[in-house]
This record gives C-alpha cells, structure tokens and sequence, in this order.
C-alpha cells in the first residue's frame, strides 16, 4: 500500500482550512451587523429626511428628526448613497465601519436646474422663454382646496382674482392679461399630461377644486409664445404644467399630515338698526309705518344670524418608494370645509395611484391614476341684477337687505317668512334663511387617468405614447321648499325642483418621438407629437313645480304639478401636429424653434386648421470670458421670443353651423305643438383667435446666487376676436358669432428672490410685481363704443373693464334749480353737466373708472432657527377700481328694505347733508361715480409658525405648525373685500361688486408626521 506523502498531508490540511474559512457564515467576515451615523450639511446642522441606502439593493432608511440613521447588516465593501433636495448626492465606500459622520455641500447649481416644459423637461441654464416654477410647500402653504388658489401672488404676470369665496367657489387666472372678449381667457392646465380648462363662472364649482393640491409635485406657468406654441390653438392664454408626486426608489416613506382650524367673517357691513329703519320707513312714506321708532332698539342683526363660525379640517397619508426598476406612490385625503355662511360646505374624498416600472434598459410603462368624489353645497350669492333679484335671490343681499323690525324665527323656532309678519307689508323681500334652507347641491365624480410607455429606438432616440382620460360625472340637486313662503304666497305651484345629471368624457392620445444628443460643444434635441383629442359632453335635466308638501323634496319630482325635461349632447375634436428644436453651442447659445398645426371641428368649413409658430434665442452671457470668474455675477442670460398661439376654447362646439332649437310653440289643430325654429347663423369663415407674442427677458445671479432676478418684457396682439354681434329683429335672427375684434396687452415682470442670511439663523425672503397694460384695437365695422351695461362700456383705445357713468356732484340743496332730465329733485342727487348744456343727457357720461391694476405684488420671507421655521406671505393689488353695484342699492331709499347705515345721515331740510339723499326721493338714484372705488389693497395672506419635534422612535420627522390665514387687508374700498368680481369669468365685467361670497379669516393647527 503506498504511503501518503506529508506533504500532500500539509497541502490538503491548508486546502481544508481554506474550504473552511470560505464557509463561515457570511456575517462573520463580510457584513457590517449594524452601522449608523449621522447626516450633517457643511456647518454641522443636522438633516432630517435625507435618504441613506446601500446601493444596488432595496435596504436603505431616512435620516430622523436628529439627522441620525442605523442600517442593519450590510456588506463591508458597500457603496453608501445619501441625498438630500438641494444638497449634492453623495457617495462613499463603507471599508467595514460601523459608524459614518456624513457631510453634505449645498448644490445651488441643481436647485431647480430642470424645469417642465411641453412635452418634456429642460434644463433651466438652457431655456429660452418666459417660464415661473412654484413649489408644493408654497401652495399648500394656505389651506386652499384650488391649485390656482395657491398660486396668487406667487407668479408674476399671473393675476387670480377669487370670483366667490364659497367653500369650493371658482377663480378667475389672468396671465399676462385679458386676451379675448366674448371666449375665455382662463389658462390651459395640463395635470400629468391631462388637459383641463375652467370657465371662470361666479356660481360654478371649480373643476380644479376636485384635485387635492397636496397631491402637486409642482407648478410651472408657461407665460410667453416660445413655451405656450407648442400648445398651439390652446395655448393663447398660457398654460399651468402641474406634476403630481410620483414614487421615487429607495426607503418606503410614510407621510400622515393633517390640521383642523376655524373660520370667521372679516367684516360686516354696517347697515340701519331697527329704530334707525323705523324712521326711514316713516320718511319715505311721509306716514306713520312705525309709530314710536326709538322704541324698537338695534332690533335683529341678520348679519349674525347668516354668518357663523365653521370648521376646517383636512387630512393626508401617502405612502411612496421602489426599487431601481419598480416606483410607486398611493394617497388618500379627506377635506372638508364649512361655509361661514350658514347650510354651505365642501367635501371632497381623493385616491390618487401612481406606478412607474423600468420593463428593461430600452423599455418602461407606468400609469397615474387620480379619482374624487366631492361634494358641494352651495348657496345663492352674486346675482348679477340689482334691487329686486338682490334681495329675493342672492342671500348676502337679503341679509343686508332684511328689515332689522322683523324676526328670523317664530316662537316655536320654525322660520318666520317675512309676508306672515307686519301685516304682509314686506313680502317682496325674502327671509334670509329661507334662501339658506333651499337644496343646492353638487356631487361630482371625477377620474383623470394617465397610461404611458416609453422606448428607447437607438441612442438618443426614444418614443412616448400617452392616452389619457378625464371622466366626470356632475348631479345637480335643488329644492325650494314650500315652508319658506308666506302663507299668502303658497298656491297650486308652491315648491320647486330639479335634478340634472351631466356627463363629460375627454380622451387624448399623443406619441412623441424625441431625439437628444450632444456632439462636442453642440446640443440638439428634437420633439415631434402627433395629438388627436375628443371632448363630449352630454346633460339630462328636469325641473318641476307644485307639489304637495315638501316631504319629498327633490327626489320624488313625479309628484309634482308640472313637469318640462330637457337633453343636450356635443362633442368637438382637434387634431394637432407639433415640431420643436432646442439647439445649444458651448452651454452659452440656445435656439429653439416651435411650430404646431391645429384642427379643430369647432370652426368654420374655411379655416378649420391653424398653424402656430414660434422662435426663441438666449444667450448666457455669464459663460462668456470676460465675466467667467465674476465675484458679482453668478449668472446672466439674456432670452427673447416671438410666436403665435391659438384660443380655440373661446367658443362651444356647433357655432359656424345653421342652428335650430326648440321654443317656437304654437297651437295647430287646437293641440299645444313644441316648434322648432332657426337659431343660428352660418359662418364658414369663422376661426382662431390668434395671439402673437414677442418677450424679452434677463436672469440675473449674484454673488453666488444670494440674489436672482428675472425681468420679462413682453407686448402681445390678439386679433380676430370671437364677438357676439347683436342683430336687427329684421333678420329674424338676435346676433351672430364672429371674429370681429383686436386687443393689446403688454407689460413688464420682475421677480427677485434672496438668501440673506445662511448661517444658523437663515432669512429668504422673495418677491414679485407685474404691471399690464391692456387696450382694445378695434371693433368690427368701425365702431367706437359698445354699451355693456348701465356702468360699463367697451371703447377702442380704452383697456377691458372701464366703468362710464355721470359724475356725482352731491346733492340739490333748497333754492338750487333742478337740472331738466336729471329725474332728481330737492334733497336728491346731482350729476354734473359736463358739456354744459343746462341739462342732463347721456353726453354727460364719462370713463370714470378702470378694473385693470396698475401693478399687482406678492411678497414673501421665511426664517429658520433650530427646530423653528416661520413664513410670512403678503400680496396686493394697486391702483384698479371696484363698481360697488351693492352699495349703489343699499344706498337708495326705495322702502321696505334696509340700507346702509350712512343712510341715517340724510338729506333733510334741517340736515342739508351733500352726500346722501333724502328719503323722500321715491325712485332710483343715478349711476354715478360715487360707487366707483378704490380698489387696492394689501392682504397678510398667511403666517405660519412651524416647529420640528425632537426624535421619536419610529418617527423620521415630525413638525407641528400653527397658521392663521386672511389675517387682515389694508384697503380704502367700502365693501366686504376688494378681491371681488361677481360676474365670474368675463372678460368685459369685471371689478363689480354685486355681493359674492365674502372671503374668511382661518386659523389653523395642524401635524406633519414621516415614518
């Protein structure tokens, strides 16, 4: 038998060894069991929330409340990744420590380095038009249920006006002016790729306020053609690109925020008290109505009993992460706000789903999903008539209007209609609370639906197609109830109903092929899109009257007496091509060219397409060498563009056709027949308004971007204006839809933003001011003037929204003769005779006043120290003027309602007061330039006091903030609040008070939690 070698015995002893050591357990030799540490920025001061992982797995963490992180079992050669938003991402090699003091440098250069533009992101050092970038904090800094809520004062050249206050009420943007005249001038917002337009309307539920702001990633407003043209026949009056939050790879995060708060009235008007009306009431009949008015006392103040404090609460859990291929995000919200006017709300329940997953290096699909379900109540404020219908329909004006003799309730605590008190001697005025107890009411169903792939072709060249939907579903409920009538007004019609149910379905498809590559110094990139879009809309409505009580209310209308139904069904298409380049030289030069072709059905058969063009240029000079190195300028790019964009959402569907409708009845046979009958006219040259923009515009960075300003200049002409032309009776037709007009607007933007201090103690304040001037070019046929209203007027060479009335010039006092056609006598008022005729006529008229600002300011400061964070936010408008329509009723003694109370100071032969007619006047007093206001103003919009909670565990973060919200406004205008336009969304009528919801003070107190 042959022996082993020792030798071999040595070698398979080290072979054995060495087998051994390989497989000891892992954790023995090659994981770190526990490592921790602590992230810190460049001064030391920790950083909650920054993401720690070990790259290229799925374990990772955030840092806590005290910047601290543990990671359990990881290898001892890792790669360790940290990021933190505005900080650079960093990466380091473990080399077996079990403890890490991680620091991170500022990376001001990245800060918003990449802003969203049309189909697609750009660098920001590469842009060449005119685009602002808003934060999610800075929205949601306000508790507001409105996106374009969270944007006044933020932007400039945008200017948003809250048309009604009401919980849910609608918002009117104006960017860079007022751009049409009969259409819309509302902006396109583009949610995730999804298009959505609002209509501005006083009364309307906002389609924006069915999207919880606390969903937004971020906002950019495309404000100049350059970045508007790509949008083509939609894109005339900008264009809001809102990103939601999408899932990021890394650490699962868990985010829980809520607050609750309350709110209150900011201001009431101050009306007649009982004993002040009594004699009123005795003044204008010349008789006794009240035989001891000093007895009555302040009698009821219907202001208190319509407005109340209310509750508001909102609260958000998200959760979000992935892996390196796989990214998703969940959200659900519940927001509820009552009206500080009695039986008003809004609720709105939101889930919102996103997933994006990498399929290989060449192909990836995702998916964004966004559903709500809200819930409106609402009541009537904002009539646009005066006296009658403001004290019978709008609530606020039967509030002010209500007698303070009469009572709200009766003794058993039912409503008390006002025909049932004083002998019936009130019933052509409503008791407020009546209004209030009608069923108003709004559910929507909403989903906006977002499914895309994408591929890489070749290097460079990659392909998107998107399909996006917006389905809604609107039921309108309303119910006047028989109990709020008098007993003298319930007849055989008494209680009145309506259900409608709208629908809307929107279905856009784009491909986009995209080409991006980089050849030396040079920079090309190309987009081209192929769109086709489809909106229908369909409602079904029945209204009925006379029922037999109210036990049903609306949800029986069958039983009612009378019975009409009506339906309605469109759809509209527009098809779209679309071309860019973005050419760049050296990171210093950048063109960009734009074209896009639009069709759209809703024109007529001669122009049913259009071609939107447009060129830019920038040129960063600070790359140049006689600035490389500056110690002032640390940035400095000189932009301008031109182009042309469209408003193919100035007009409904059908309007270059021959229209028929329903309405001509008439007996035939001894039968009621319904008759149809021609309603419109043909026009099959009817076609875009078109809007051509040029823009200038300078960055400025200094000393190490401490301080950045941005100035625009633009000058932008819109022409063939879609007008609604009135008709003679001779044609058989009322008017027709045209492209009739031209309007100018230009002006200029600054915006500046600054770090003033950095150290422990840091200080940011930024700010923003904009000044349009707007001016209407023509009308068709040569006309001059065109008579709105009793007060407004459109006039060539004159901007939208200027108030032509008679000037008031006190009142007549005993002796002074009585200007023929004034219709005024001794203690009435008198209008000055402008043209000296010795008479009053129409030629006395004049432009007394204009809606438009002269500037509109936002301002903004944010403190930090330690754990405490504060914000203050203040904006303003100056220089426009306000027709208080309101105060034009509530200062005109007609009887049988109350007045204001400056009222009590009446002309009267003993009191020869100039300002305030006598009560003995018995008809309605001039529109003058007495009720045209100041309208400036500037409003404490928000502060907020935030502090961060010290480390709990299981907690990454946690903060604790109070807010209070509307806190005061400084303003000469006499009304509830100078931001005020009840009709809505026009163009032409705007500045007009005629009583809309009135805004609220809030306080708030609320939690934001990170797991």
């Amino acid at each position: 038998m042959k022996k082993t070698s020792p030798l071999f015995k040595l070698s398979g002893l080290r072979l054995l060894v060495l087998f051994s050591l390989f497989t000891l357990p892992a954790s023995a030799q090659t994981v770190v069991p526990s490592v921790s540490g602590k992230v810190m920025d460049e001064r030391g001061q920790l950083l909650p929330g920054a993401t720690v992982a070990v790259k290229g797995t799925s374990k990772g963490t955030v840092t806590s409340v005290n910047g601290m992180f543990t990671l359990k079992d990881v290898p001892v050669n890792a790669i360790i990744t940290v990021t933190f938003q505005g900080y650079q991402h960093t990466a380091m090699e473990l080399r077996g420590q079990s403890y890490l003091a991680i620091s991170l440098k500022p990376d001001i250069s990245k800060l918003n380095d990449v802003v969203v533009v049309g189909y697609g992101t750009q660098r920001k050092a590469a842009s060449t038009g005119s685009i602002a970038s808003v934060k999610a904090a800075d929205i949601t800094q306000t508790p507001v249920t409105n996106i374009a809520q969270g944007l006044a004062a933020r932007v400039p050249g945008v200017q948003i006006t809250q048309n009604s206050a009401a919980p849910g009420g609608n918002i009117s943007v104006r960017i860079r002016g007022t751009n049409s005249i009969n259409g819309s001038s509302e902006p396109l917002y583009i949610i995730d790729g999804i298009q959505i337009s609002n209509s501005g309307g006083v009364s309307d539920v906002s389609p924006l306020s069915t999207i919880n702001p606390n969903d937004i990633e971020s906002v950019e407003i495309l404000k100049d053609a350059s970045s508007t043209a790509i949008y083509g026949a939609r894109g005339a009056n900008g264009v809001v690109l809102i990103s939601t939050k999408r899932g990021k790879s890394g650490v699962t995060r868990v985010q829980l925020d809520a607050y609750r708060g309350i709110q209150n009235i900011t201001k009431k008007l101050s009306m007649l008290n009982a004993s002040q009306f009594a004699k009123l009431e005795n003044d204008i009949y010349n008789s006794p109505v009240y035989p001891d008015p000093s007895s009555l006392g302040k009698g009821t103040d219907w202001q208190d009993v319509v407005y109340h404090q209310a509750n508001m609460q909102n609260y958000q859990a998200s959760v979000s992460g992935g892996s390196e291929k796989t990214q998703f995000s969940l959200s659900g919200n519940f927001f509820n706000q009552e009206g500080i006017i009695i039986s008003s709300d809004f609720k709105r329940y939101s889930l919102r789903a996103t997933l994006d997953h990498k399929i290989s290096e060449r192909f990836k699909v995702g998916t964004s999903i966004v559903s709500s379900y809200t819930i409106n109540n609402n009541i009537p404020t904002g009539v646009n008539s005066i006296d009658g219908p403001l004290v019978t329909q709008s609530i606020i004006g039967a509030t002010l209007g209500a007698p303070p003799t009469l009572a709200p309730y009766r003794a058993d605590g039912s409503l008390y209609p006002f025909p049932d008190q004083f002998n019936g001697r009130y019933r052509e005025i409503t008791n407020p609370l009546g209004l209030a107890d009608i069923l108003n009411r709004n559910t929507i169903k909403r989903t906006l639906a977002n499914v895309y792939a994408e591929a890489k072709i070749i290097t460079g060249l990659s392909y998107r197609a998107s399909f996006n939907a917006d389905i809604g579903s609107t039921l309108n409920d309303y119910y006047s109830p028989i109990y709020i009538l008098g007993k003298s007004e319930v007849n055989a019609n008494s209680g009145t109903a309506s259900k409608g149910n709208i629908n809307t379905t929107n279905w856009l498809h784009e491909s986009i092929l995209t080409y991006d590559r980089t050849f030396g110094d040079h920079s090309l990139k190309f987009t081209g899109v192929y769109a086709i879009q489809s909106n229908m809309y369909n409602d079904n409505i029945i209204n009925a009257n006379g029922f037999p009580n109210d036990a049903t209310g609306n949800e029986a209308v069958q039983l009612a007496v009378n019975r009409t139904v009506s339906s309605n069904r469109t759809k509209d298409a527009l098809s779209s091509y679309m071309g860019r380049i973005n050419y760049g030289y050296a990171n210093k030069y950048f063109l960009d060219i734009t074209a896009r072709y639009d069709g759209a059905s809703k024109f007529g058969e001669n122009h049913k397409w259009g071609f939107f063009p447009a060129i830019a240029g920038a040129w960063r000079i600070i790359e140049e060498p006689f600035l490389k190195g500056s110690n002032v300028f640390s940035d400095l790019k000189l932009r301008a563009s031109y182009g042309r964009t469209g408003n193919a959402g100035a007009i409904a569907p059908y309007q270059s056709l021959a229209l028929e409708s329903s309405g001509s009845n008439y007996q035939f046979n001894h039968l009621y027949t319904v008759g149809i009958s021609p309603s419109g006219i043909p026009n099959a040259d009817l076609r875009w308004e078109k809007s051509t923009q040029a823009n200038a515009g300078l960055d400025i960075g200094l000393f190490n971007d401490r301080l950045n300003i941005v100035v625009d200049y633009y000058n932008k002409t819109t022409k063939d204006l879609l007008f609604v032309k009135n008709l003679p009776l001779s044609s058989g037709y009322t008017s027709i839809t045209g492209n009739f007009a031209s309007i100018r607007n230009k002006g200029v933007e600054i915006a500046a933003d600054a770090r003033l201090l950095t150290g422990k103690f840091k200080w940011n304040v930024n700010a923003n001011v904009s000044i349009n001037r707007n001016e209407l070019l023509s009308l068709e046929g040569g006309t001059n003037e065109y008579v709105l209203s009793p007060y407004s007027v459109l006039r060539v060479g004159q901007p939208l929204g200027i108030f032509k009335t008679y000037v008031f010039n006190g009142i007549y006092q005993t002796g002074e003769t009585v200007l023929p056609g004034s219709g005024s006598r001794t203690g009435g008022v008198k209008v000055a005779d402008l043209d000296n005729d010795k008479q009053i006529t129409g030629a006395d008229q004049t432009i007394t006043g204009n809606a438009n600002p002269s500037f509109i300011f936002g301002f903004s400061s944010n403190f930090n120290y330690g754990r405490f964070d504060l914000s203050i936010f203040l904006s303003g408008v100056q220089g426009n003027k306000i027709f208080n329509l309101s105060r034009y009723s509530f200062e005109n003694g007609l009887g049988g309602r109350n007045v204001l109370e400056g009222m009590k100071d009446r002309w009267s032969p003993t009191n020869p007061n100039n300002e305030y007619a006598s009560g003995f006047q018995g008809g309605r007093i001039p529109v003058s330039d007495r009720f045209v206001e100041d309208g400036s103003y500037i409003r404490m919009k928000n502060i907020t006091l935030g502090y961060k909670l010290p480390a709990i565990k299981y907690i990454t973060n946690a903060r604790l903030y109070i807010s209070g919200n509307n806190l005061f406004t400084i303003t000469k205008y006499s009304g509830y609040d100078p931001e005020v336009n009840s009709f809505g969304g026009s163009n032409t009528l705007i500045g007009i008070d005629n009583l809309v919801y009135p805004q609220a003070r809030s306080f708030l107190i609320g939690l934001q939690v990170g797991l």
